[in-house]
């Protein structure tokens, strides 16, 4: 599904990974138990924060970059019933790295 936002300046638009939580007895958690989710799949980028000079320093992050961020960061949207964050690139803590 192509996703009809376009973030500005250096924000990024994130898909939450909602990771099943299970306790050692395999207990399932309710959503309503479970902490928020730290990472996510980055959908969309901005053209990068705007410095003084009029030129825009470059995302250190891209599209599909799986990245973990800060816990009660950014703006949660909801798009035909699935939940997005659009986060500055501040908020983004690391790059998760698959070798």
């Amino acid at each position: 599904m192509a996703l009809n936002l376009k973030p500005l300046a250096d924000r990024v638009i994130v898909e939450p990974i909602e990771e099943q939580e299970m306790t050692p007895g395999g207990i399932v958690l309710p959503e309503t138990a479970k902490e928020k989710p730290q990472k996510g799949v980055i959908l969309a980028v901005g053209k990068g924060r705007l410095l003084d000079d009029g030129t825009y320093s470059p995302m250190e992050v891209k599209v599909n970059d799986q990245v973990l961020f800060a816990k009660y960061a950014g703006t949660e949207i909801k798009i035909k019933d699935k939940k997005y964050l659009i986060l500055g690139e501040k908020d983004i803590l690391a790059v998760v790295v698959t070798e």
